[in-house]
């Protein structure tokens, strides 16, 4: 799981260029140590016998006042799974929709008066979408031009 890799499931495993595996991860909150911290985390992890890693992203720590944002230091997720990939193993990477199930809403949609948390919500599922769109893009731009390769459709996946 290095590089781009074909990965799928077939309701019982994980396929990775066709072969079925059962994957052994463990997770490390990237944000609960430093950046120098990773590699041997990362490190140990795999020694042990992991074959990913997971995260969550945690709004609350990127995004702490509207629209500013920080992907800096302990926070810079690009940094994280460029480390994990050159150790050679896989990345478990849980966006908002999970994240909500750890409390990790930040702190400014709480005091936004016409947000319904959890729901269809119009408010809370645009402040959600804004901050998930600037990751995937961000992780789309790492690891290929999707938009350029697939056209029309790499821009409604986007």
């Amino acid at each position: 799981c290095a590089y781009a890799t074909i990965v799928s499931h077939d309701g019982c495993a994980i396929t990775i260029y066709g072969h079925r595996r059962v994957l052994l991860s463990g997770s490390i909150h990237y944000f609960c140590s430093t950046d120098e911290m990773w590699p041997n985390l990362i490190k140990k992890g795999k020694e042990r016998g992991l074959d990913a890693i997971e995260t969550y992203v945690f709004w609350n720590a990127h995004e702490p006042t509207r629209r500013q944002y920080d992907f800096s230091g302990n926070l810079d997720l690009i940094l994280f799974f460029r480390t994990i990939q050159n150790e050679g193993i896989c990345m478990e990477f849980y966006a908002l929709d999970h994240m909500f199930a750890h409390s990790r809403i930040t702190v400014w949609v709480h005091n936004m008066p016409i947000i319904e948390f959890r729901t269809t919500n119009t408010a809370f599922m645009n402040e959600m979408q804004n901050l998930t769109t600037m990751i995937i893009e961000m992780i789309e731009n790492e690891y290929g031009n999707v938009i350029g390769s697939y056209g029309e459709a790499g821009m409604a996946y986007i």
